[in-house]
């Protein structure tokens, strides 16, 4: 079920009354059958799939619990190795074999391309991800194992964040289960504000800027140097308003039940290192690999080699798992080289600012660093955009070619979107820095009601106005 959709207008509203009307003994149970109604208005039958998942890492947080000490890691193992596999089957088999027959067919090896190529459940990478920082977890001894099947299948089928993140970890989400939540003016108000702030994001900026995206990076050989970085700007709003707005409109929902879900994403776009914006984007997804993967590789608290090593490592296999084709793959390598990059420059670029006279802090040192972040970032997006690498190879060596004004785009799209659209960005960027400076922003609930529900009605009608409705979904569910 798509958040941007009159079923789920539906739904919500409906969940919250049963929630609070429900006596507390049933509201977990209700809650879990609200999210299977959820996911199986995709894919009805991959709900097993998600249930299989459930059961494998369920039945192993209970054995580790169980089992003697020198025994834990294999069951350990077992539990990974197994609900990685499925993933592996629905996600990466076709992937991995076609791409093998096409390395040995350089070698002159025919092979037959398999003609098994299975439609991956919504979610699966999400989900899986959570089962997996539940296992470990109780492995570690920081999450006590839940005995309550079905708690525990809540905590993995959450509808706000089932099939897109946050990511949650067991120890910030299971013990609210638990816990009775009643109705709170306050919350739901809270949760309602922020859920029409990421509708605003999601209908009004990215669904509008994928309508030139989509064109430009669905052919880019028809398109010129000025239309291709045009678009790839584009993109870099489009992705952050689609994926932060689907994870406010989660924490919104959430919240109006009364449960609390971490950030997910803190302005990225005002960052000014690619290690800071790794802090701030998709923030559930990077501290699951620095913890479960990054750290394990030992961080850095290693050679200087072996960490860099480990950068690449994790982002590599972090592009990995946002898909299944050598674009993502390169994209994560990318951004780890970036980091060792940024590594071996820190002190070039420090000496640099020093002798120009640009201190730390300066306003103009502030704007430089933003502004090479996001240069740096839109190269990496060309890549995490592109149908394939011959496309983003394109796209990057026509960067340069062809800037011709009158040919941005139709006339229609210059007429009718492309001035919603910066507007859009402007207001987004507006309320991004007022959130920055805490002072401005704790004098908004403050001011006079006439002054306060205007604001909110004019929100609603930009939205009901100037969105697109085409039930697009997400770009994140296809991870």
């Amino acid at each position: 079920m798509l958040f941007n959709s009159i079923e789920f207008a539906i739904f919500l509203p409906t969940v919250c009354l049963l929630y609070f009307f429900l006596p507390y003994r049933l509201r977990t149970p209700l809650l879990l059958v609200a999210s299977c109604v959820f996911y199986m208005a995709f894919i009805p039958a991959y709900i097993l799939i998600l249930f299989v998942t459930i059961l494998i890492d369920y039945l192993a947080g209970i054995y580790l619990d169980r089992v003697k000490p020198e025994h834990k890691k294999l069951l350990l193992w077992i539990s990974i190795v197994a609900t990685c596999l499925v993933l592996f089957v629905f996600k990466y088999f076709y992937f991995f074999t076609h791409s093998f027959i096409n390395v040995v067919g350089i070698f002159g090896w025919e092979l037959t391309d398999p003609a098994l190529k299975i439609i991956l459940p919504i979610g699966l990478s999400f989900h899986t991800f959570q089962s997996l920082s539940y296992v470990i977890e109780v492995y570690r001894g920081h999450q006590k194992p839940e005995r309550d099947f079905i708690t525990y299948a809540t905590y993995v089928m959450f509808f706000p964040q089932l099939v897109a993140g946050p990511i949650e970890r067991p120890q910030n989400l299971i013990h609210q289960f638990h816990e009775k939540h009643n109705f709170d003016y306050q919350q739901v108000t809270s949760g309602l504000k922020q859920m029409a702030w990421g509708f605003f994001k999601k209908l009004v900026i990215a669904d509008r800027l994928a309508l030139y995206v989509n064109d430009v990076y669905g052919a880019p050989a028809n398109f010129n140097g000025l239309q291709l970085t045009l678009a790839t700007v584009f993109f870099a709003y489009q992705i952050y308003c689609d994926f932060s707005g689907y994870s406010d409109i989660a924490l919104g929902s959430a919240r109006i039940l009364g449960f609390r879900m971490m950030t997910n994403f803190n302005d990225p776009y005002a960052s000014g290192s690619i290690v800071e914006f790794w802090r701030r984007w998709h923030i559930s997804l990077s501290t699951w690999f620095r913890d479960y993967l990054y750290i394990p590789l030992g961080g850095n608290r290693v050679g200087p080699l072996r960490h860099q090593l480990n950068l690449l490592i994790t982002f590599t296999v972090s592009g990995l798992w946002h898909g299944a084709n050598w674009t993502y793959i390169i994209w994560g390598a990318l951004n780890g080289v970036y980091l060792i990059v940024g590594t071996w420059t820190q002190g070039v670029r420090d000496r640099f600012f020093g002798l120009v006279g640009l201190r730390q802090g300066t306003f103009l040192r502030g704007v430089i660093r933003i502004s090479t972040t996001f240069i740096l970032t839109c190269f990496a997006w060309v890549i995490f955009r592109a149908s394939t690498v011959a496309d983003a190879h394109y796209i990057l060596t026509n960067f340069w070619k062809g800037w011709n004004l009158h040919a941005i785009s139709t006339p229609q799209f210059l007429l009718r979107q492309l001035p919603v659209a910066f507007l859009a960005v402007l207001i987004l960027e507006l309320i991004q820095w007022l959130r920055r400076n805490p002072t401005l922003l704790s004098r908004l609930p403050n001011l006079p009601t006439v002054v306060r529900w205007p604001a909110y009605a004019s929100a609603v009608v930009a939205i009901l106005l100037f969105g697109v409705y085409r039930n697009n979904q997400f770009i994140y569910f296809q991870f």
